[in-house]
């Protein structure tokens, strides 16, 4: 089981990081995980360093039926049988048995500080090696300019981002195998198309800061209906009127907006989506299923991987239901993002041409 987590210590990470570890040990010894008898930790806490952290937090545990587990020395590059748990923090940098990235500076300027990066783990479970890789890639940092064009400049910046890391996995380095990537891709609906679709019958309003006379705010209001306001546009506002579109099955009407992962169709994979936008949700207790009014709900959480993992997982003899891509807490608040899971199960031997299947594994 792999849990991928980001922005590790929230936003006020210098006070609150000294809580991460408590809740780390708390985790590996509960009752809930007394059958995952090995364990690896990677936190990237570091946050003294500007220059490295990426906030990031991955996850690996190992149930006791599974005999032979062995994960990859990218230093030494040769694989290493996992056994005990262990936790890393700090500064992961000198740690062989994974490698992590934070973007260039250059890539998403307008943010003096970011985060955004990558960590990559190889692992091989019933002799099928494949590598993990935990992604954050860049926000929106303003609804108007992301309005302005189609596709938008942050949907390219994320382009060039995700690129950079399928490059850097399948590169010359190491042999290559099946990789999954999952995380925060920020992938956003199509504004443009999107604002147009939902104010179809409307008219602009545009208003503009009295001593720049730079666009601070758009407002759309229906042609009739008393001129009734539909959407509010802000650089950190989007406040539509009818938030059931984005609930009502699922929100699939919608997801011929979600464009980004166009580019990659011939490098990774998606089982189709039927959960609803994973974000922003409000962060109130009580709201669970509420979206907050800041940017366009979107999906921008989600696992995806490269063809040979696709076949890995979806080619299996067994009748009964071997792959679930869906997200969690659907009526609990989580915070601003919904976390989103793919289970499935891989026989023994499946990476190998002419293994003998006999039994599953199960690799979350």
């Amino acid at each position: 089981m792999a849990l991928h987590c980001q922005e590790f210590g929230g936003k006020n990470y210098e006070a609150s990081m000294s809580h991460v570890d408590k809740f780390v040990k708390e985790l590996l010894s509960s009752d809930a995980m007394k059958e995952y008898s090995r364990a690896r930790v990677y936190l990237d806490e570091n946050f003294r360093s500007q220059e490295h952290f990426t906030a990031l937090g991955s996850f690996y545990f190992l149930h006791e039926s599974l005999k032979n587990i062995y994960q990859f020395d990218f230093k030494a590059k040769k694989y290493k049988k996992v056994t005990g748990k262990e936790i890393y923090s700090d500064t992961l940098e000198s740690t062989p048995m994974l490698e992590k990235e934070k973007f260039p500076q250059d890539y998403f300027p307008e943010c003096k500080w970011s985060r955004k990066g990558f960590v990559r783990t190889r692992w091989c479970v019933a002799d099928c090696a494949f590598d993990l890789v935990n992604i954050h890639l860049f926000h929106d940092a303003s609804n108007l300019v992301a309005w302005e064009t189609s596709p938008s400049v942050y949907s390219g910046i994320r382009h060039k981002a995700l690129g950079y890391v399928l490059d850097r996995i399948i590169d010359q380095r190491f042999e290559k195998v099946s990789y999954f990537v999952f995380g925060d891709f920020n992938f956003r609906l199509d504004s443009k198309s999107v604002v147009e679709t939902l104010c179809t019958k409307a008219t602009m309003q545009t208003v503009r800061a009295a001593d720049t006379n730079e666009v601070v705010k758009l407002i759309f209001r229906e042609s009739d209906n008393d001129r009734k306001v539909m959407l509010q546009l802000e650089k950190k506002l989007f406040d539509y009127f009818n938030q059931e579109v984005f609930h009502d099955n699922n929100g699939t009407a919608l997801l011929e907006f979600d464009k980004e992962l166009s580019v990659f169709k011939d490098r990774l994979y998606e089982l189709d989506i039927s959960f609803p936008p994973s974000y922003p949700y409000s962060e109130e207790s009580g709201q669970g299923q509420r979206y907050m009014n800041t940017r366009c709900p979107a999906w921008c959480d989600r696992v995806l991987m490269s063809p040979s993992a696709r076949d890995l997982i979806l080619k299996s003899e067994s009748e009964e239901k071997v792959v679930t891509y869906d997200h969690i807490g659907p009526n609990v608040c989580m915070g601003d993002h919904k976390p989103v899971f793919l289970a499935f199960r891989i026989a023994p031997g499946a990476g190998k041409p002419h293994a003998h299947v006999h039994k599953c594994c199960v690799v979350q």
